[in-house]
C-alpha cells in the first residue's frame, strides 16, 4: 500500500539511525566476540570444505609408541629410528613438531642427529618463551641437518581460547620465524625463499593472499577439514613394514599425541570434547594452504555498509509500506541478515553475525513499533474527529434550543393574533436580539473549535471585565426572574482584560445561566469580580444543591451531566462548560470550583489582567 501523504518518513530513517549505530557498537563488544565465534564454528562444520587427495599425513607418538618403546626417557632413540624407517619412503618434507632444545644424552643426540641428515628437507621447531621475548631454539647438534625452522607458538582467540588461526610469522629478540607448517609448504614445493609483500606471500609461482595487519602480523584463518589428517603411528612403522607406503610422497608431520604427554592440544572449531594435538592443527594448516581454501575477515567497512543497508531499507519499507507488505518485507530483511555470512562464508569471506542480524532485527521492531503508535495516534485522532461531530450535533441541539424556541414562539404569536404595533415591534426586537444571540453563539462555538485545533488566533485586544458581566447579567435575568431567582451583582473591579470578548462573555454568560438552571427557585445567584495581584478572580456563586468530590473531579467533562442536572430535570451535556474551560485557558487562566452537598456552588474564572497598575490610581 503506498505511503499517505501526510504520513511523515523522517522519523523512521532517524530510528533507523538510532538502531544502525546501537547494532554497530554491540557489534564490536566482547559479548558479540563470542557470539560470531561460535557462529563461525557452527559455519564451518556446516560447510566443510572439499576432500581432495591430501598432500599431508601425521607420524604420531600415541600412548603405545610410548609404552612399548621407552617413553619418554627414550623418545629421541625412538624418534631417530623412525626417521630411518621413513627416509625409504621418500616424503617431501618432514616436519618435527618437538622442542628439541636441551641436550638428552649424548648417545641418543648423536643417533637422532644422524637420522636428521638422511632426511632431505627437514623443519625443526621453534617456540617463542611467553613474556620473555626469547626463542626456545632447537639444540645446536640437530641444527645443521634442519634446512628450516619454524615457529609452532599458538595464539588461541582471547575470547575463549579456541585456535582458530595462526600467525604465518612471529618475531621476538630481533629474529623472526615462519610458521613450521609454512616452511615445510615451501620446501615440499621446491622454493628457495619465501617472498613478502603487504598484501600477500608468494612461495614458487604458488601466492599466499594472506595481507599483514600491523602488530598481529600475518594471521591466516585454518581452513579444518571435515575428517581427520591420516596417521601412522611410530610403532606401526617399526613394526608394520608396509606402513611406510602411507607416508610416500607426502608431507609428514611428527609429533606427539598421546594423552599424557602431548602438552600443545588445543581446542579447535572441529573439536568436540577431546582437544587437537598441535601436531595434527599444523597439519590442517599446510592443507588450507595446500588446497588454496582461504578465509578472509570481512573488512570493518563492509560491515558498516551492509549494516547501514539493512537498516536504511527497512526505514524506506516501513516508510512506504503498511500492515502485512511492510511486516512480510522485515521478515525477509531479518532472514537476508542471517543469511548473509552463510552466503559470503561459501565465497571465503568470514562475516560476522551479530552486528547484520541486530541492525535488522532492531530497526524492524522499532520501525515497526514508531508505525504501530503512528497509527493508533491517527485513528484516535479520527474518533476524537468523530466524537466532536457528534458533540457539534449535541451543543445543536442543546445550546441553541433556547434562543430558536423563542425565535419560532414569537413568531407563531405574530401570525396568529393581531397585535398592538407595540407588542409587534417588542416581538420584532426580541426575535432579531435572539437570532443575533444565534448567530453569536454559533460562531462563538466555531471559534473555540478553531482554537482547539490550531486553526485559529486568539483576538488580543482590551475589554472590560465589568461590562462583561453586566451585559451577561442582563441576558440571564428572564431566565432567572421566570424561577424567582434573585441575579446580584457584588464587587465589580473596573480592570482590562485582553482577549477575545464574545468567547470570554460566551464563558460569563454559560456559568450565570448553568447558576440558574441548577438552582432551586426563590434562591440568589451572586457574581463578583475582584483583582488579586496582577490576576482577577471572576466568581459566579449559587444556593443551589452542589456537589461532592466525586462529582468535581468529572466536572467540564463533555457529556457529563451533574446530579443537580438530573434533579432539576435540564438537558444539559457538560459542553458548554467544557468550552468554559477551553476558552479561560486560551486566554491564560484557568477555572477553579469549589462545592459541597447541601451548601451550592462557586465556579471562578482566574485570568491575567491586561496592565497591572497601581491600586490608588486604579481607585482613583
Amino acid at each position: 500500500m503506498p505511503k499517505p501523504a501526510s504520513r511523515p518518513i523522517l522519523p523512521y530513517y532517524l530510528i533507523a539511525a538510532l538502531c544502525l549505530a546501537f547494532a554497530l557498537i554491540a557489534g564490536w563488544t566482547p559479548l558479540a566476540g563470542r557470539i560470531d565465534n561460535y557462529h563461525y564454528d557452527w559455519t564451518l562444520r556446516l560447510y566443510p570444505p572439499a576432500e581432495p587427495a591430501l598432500e599431508s599425513a601425521i607420524l604420531e607418538i600415541d600412548d603405545l609408541t610410548l609404552l612399548k618403546y621407552g617413553g619418554a626417557r627414550n623418545l629421541r632413540r625412538t624418534l631417530a629410528l623412525a626417521l630411518d624407517k621413513l627416509a625409504p619412503a621418500r616424503p617431501r618434507a618432514v616436519a618435527i613438531d618437538l622442542i628439541l632444545a636441551e641436550e638428552s644424552g649424548k648417545d641418543q643426540d648423536q643417533t637422532l642427529a644422524a637420522a636428521m641428515s638422511r632426511i632431505p628437507n627437514l623443519v625443526l621447531s621453534s617456540d617463542l618463551v611467553p613474556n620473555a621475548d626469547q626463542w626456545e631454539e632447537p639444540y645446536p647438534l640437530f641444527r645443521p641437518a634442519a634446512k628450516a625452522v619454524g615457529h609452532v607458538h599458538a595464539d588461541p582467540d582471547r575470547y575463549d581460547g579456541i585456535s582458530r588461526e595462526v600467525q604465518l610469522e612471529k618475531a621476538g629478540n630481533r629474529v623472526r620465524r615462519w610458521a613450521l607448517a609454512l616452511e615445510a609448504f615451501r620446501l615440499a614445493h621446491g622454493a628457495r625463499d619465501i617472498i613478502e609483500s603487504d598484501a600477500d606471500l608468494k612461495i614458487g609461482g604458488i601466492r599466499i593472499p594472506v595481507p599483514r595487519r600491523g602488530n598481529r602480523g600475518r594471521p591466516m584463518f585454518i581452513r579444518y577439514r571435515g575428517r581427520p589428517i591420516p596417521r601412522v603411528s611410530i610403532r606401526q612403522l617399526l613394526e608394520e613394514p608396509g606402513s611406510a607406503r602411507k607416508l610416500t610422497g607426502k608431507v609428514v608431520f611428527v609429533g606427539v599425541t598421546s594423552q599424557s604427554q602431548a602438552r600443545d592440544r588445543l581446542m579447535t572449531p572441529v573439536s568436540t570434547i577431546t582437544p587437537m594435538p598441535g601436531v595434527e592443527i599444523h597439519a590442517h594448516i599446510y592443507e588450507t594452504i595446500a588446497q588454496k581454501e582461504y578465509l578472509w575477515p570481512a573488512s570493518n567497512v563492509s560491515i558498516v555498509l551492509a549494516c547501514l543497508m539493512l537498516a536504511m531499507v527497512t526505514a524506506t519499507v516501513f516508510a512506504f509500506l503498511t500492515g502485512w507488505q511492510a511486516y512480510g518485507v522485515g521478515a525477509i530483511q531479518i532472514l537476508w541478515a542471517h543469511s548473509l555470512p552463510h552466503l559470503l562464508f561459501q565465497s571465503g569471506i568470514i562475516f560476522p553475525l551479530l552486528a547484520p542480524a541486530a541492525s535488522a532485527w532492531l530497526s524492524v521492531i522499532c520501525c515497526a513499533a514508531w508505525q504501530y503508535s503512528v497509527t493508533r495516534k491517527q485513528l484516535s485522532k479520527s474518533e476524537a474527529d468523530r466524537s466532536r461531530y457528534q458533540q457539534a450535533i449535541h451543543f445543536v441541539s442543546h445550546e441553541m434550543r433556547s434562543p430558536l424556541t423563542a425565535i419560532q414562539g414569537s413568531s407563531e404569536l405574530m401570525s396568529r393574533y393581531n397585535l398592538s404595533e407595540e407588542k409587534r415591534r417588542q416581538i420584532a426586537q426580541m426575535i432579531n436580539s435572539e437570532s443575533k444571540r444565534l448567530a453569536r453563539m454559533i460562531q462563538a462555538f466555531l471559534d473555540v473549535e478553531r482554537l482547539g485545533e490550531g486553526q485559529m488566533e486568539l483576538k488580543r485586544e482590551p475589554f472590560s471585565a465589568r461590562d462583561v458581566i453586566i451585559v451577561c447579567l442582563e441576558r440571564a435575568r428572564p431566565l432567572a426572574e421566570k424561577k424567582r431567582i434573585q441575579l446580584d451583582a457584588g464587587e465589580l473591579s473596573p480592570e482590562e482584560l485582553l482577549g477575545d470578548r464574545e468567547l470570554m462573555e460566551y464563558a460569563v454568560y454559560n456559568l450565570i445561566t448553568n447558576a440558574v438552571k441548577y438552582s432551586p427557585p426563590e434562591t440568589q445567584v451572586l457574581v463578583t469580580a475582584s483583582r488579586k495581584g496582577d490576576r482577577l478572580h471572576l466568581a459566579v456563586r449559587d444556593q443551589g444543591i452542589g456537589m461532592d468530590e466525586k462529582e468535581l473531579k468529572r466536572i467540564g467533562t463533555k457529556f457529563y451531566r451533574t446530579r443537580g442536572a438530573e434533579k432539576s430535570g435540564e438537558a444539559g451535556t457538560g459542553i458548554g462548560l467544557s468550552i468554559v474551560h477551553q476558552i479561560v485557558e486560551h486566554h491564560g487562566g484557568r477555572m477553579e470550583v469549589s462545592s459541597a452537598p447541601g451548601r451550592g456552588s462557586c465556579f471562578t474564572i482566574i485570568v491575567p489582567l491586561h496592565a497591572a497598575k497601581p491600586a490608588a490610581e486604579v481607585k482613583g
